[in-house]
């Protein structure tokens, strides 16, 4: 059964950062791209950043570059979304995904339940 399990979200102030965490299961971690997306109430789901199988090739959408940063550990089964420099327009449930990459939500199979992030004042 595959298994996809955020964690690391929570409240913070603009200018802070959080560390996202995505605990993989139930299917060949290595052998798939990685990815986080989000989605704010009222908004489309919006690729944030992917990261291939074996880590070499990153994606990330323009809003976030020089903020966040992708990375997995693949004898771990992990992925993360190191976030910096957080901002207001950043609050959003935030989910993992795994598939093919890019950042297109249509790449992707296997999705977590989320976490939330809020920022704000």
């Amino acid at each position: 059964q595959v298994q996809l399990v955020e964690s690391g979200g929570g409240s913070v102030q603009p200018g802070g950062s959080l560390r996202l965490s995505c605990a993989a299961s139930g299917f060949t971690f290595g052998f798939r791209a990685m990815s986080w997306f989000r989605q704010a109430p009222g908004k489309e789901r919006e690729g944030v950043a992917a990261i291939s199988s074996g880590g070499a090739k990153t994606w990330y959408v323009d809003s976030v570059k020089g903020r966040f940063t992708i990375s997995r550990d693949n004898a771990k089964n992990m992925v993360y979304l190191q976030m910096n420099s957080l901002a207001p327009e950043d609050t959003a449930i935030y989910h993992c995904a795994a598939g093919s990459g890019g950042l297109y939500y249509g790449a992707y199979n296997y999705w977590g339940q989320g976490t939330q992030v809020t920022v704000s004042s």
